[in-house]
């Protein structure tokens, strides 16, 4: 008899004891390094925004929702055609890095779900690269202004996915490569290249000028000084530096024949030496 009164206390234990191993995976749960958790109280005040669960092992309620997030960093591709300022096709491969903000998934999951990736990033991706390369011709796109339309379609990007309400923090937006149609951008190349060799042209008529001027003022000087060496060789300055030559010559172990006044204009004449 005594044995009879346990025999409800136990089958209560052992369903109370199948009931938590079903139901293990609802109530007990662990979040992985670089996960963050929400959790949905459907008998409560809905998505729990203000606590959001860290990595490690955590317990709810079985009836409540969890939602886990992958906050490590994402990267997407993609491969858009896009109109230039004056209608013309471009075809360009762009490349996104981003994370959500770790403490604003609760935000993400009752605005755009799970799903924020192809719900926010891909759309607002594409839209800005669209907008931004409106705003250029496909030469500058290609080739003059290739750093500044990268730098605006990052720019604006990573403005629109941080914005509030969104919570996306872009990490690099790259842009892989740009394709113009082959005609277009051979006609580019081409015309690149000419004023690259326009360039080259004037750069050597420019040194070849700047060599002619320096040759030309170099004439000048040297006839400037020329003319002033001529006014101040007077008859009386070359006599004396004729006298002056005659002496040292006259010292010199040297034999010579001078003849006194023998020369022009009166000075010495040297015949000879040995």
């Amino acid at each position: 008899m005594e044995n009879r009164r346990f025999v409800p206390v136990i089958v209560v234990l052992l369903i109370a004891v199948i009931l938590l191993i079903y139901l293990s995976s609802s109530i007990f749960f662990t979040l992985r390094p670089g996960e963050r958790g929400v959790i949905f109280y459907k008998f409560g005040n809905g998505i729990d925004k203000a606590n959001i669960l860290m990595p490690g092992f955590h317990v709810k309620a079985p009836y409540n929702e969890l939602y886990t997030y992958d906050v490590t960093e994402n990267q997407v591709e993609e491969t858009l055609d896009v109109l230039d300022r004056n209608g013309l096709s471009i075809s360009v491969d762009i490349s996104v890095r981003f994370h959500p903000m770790f403490d604003k998934i609760g935000h993400i999951q009752e605005t755009f779900q799970q799903d924020y990736v192809n719900r926010l990033v891909v759309p607002e991706v594409r839209s800005t690269v669209r907008q931004v390369m409106g705003r250029f011709s496909a030469e500058e796109i290609y080739s003059t202004k290739r750093p500044e339309v990268e730098g605006a379609i990052k720019t604006e990007t990573e403005a629109v996915l941080g914005a509030e309400g969104n919570f996306i923090q872009m990490r690099a937006l790259l842009i892989r490569s740009i394709k113009l149609p082959e005609q277009i951008g051979l006609a580019i190349e081409n015309k690149l290249k000419q004023e690259q060799e326009a360039l080259a042209y004037q750069f050597r008529l420019d040194r070849e000028k700047s060599e002619a001027e320096r040759k030309r003022i170099g004439a000048e000087g040297e006839a400037a000084a020329n003319k002033i060496i001529n006014s101040s060789l007077t008859d009386e300055l070359l006599k004396m530096r004729g006298i002056e030559a005659t002496q040292q010559l006259a010292n010199s172990p040297n034999a010579k024949i001078v003849v006194i006044g023998s020369g022009k204009d009166g000075l010495p004449l040297i015949l000879g030496n040995n």
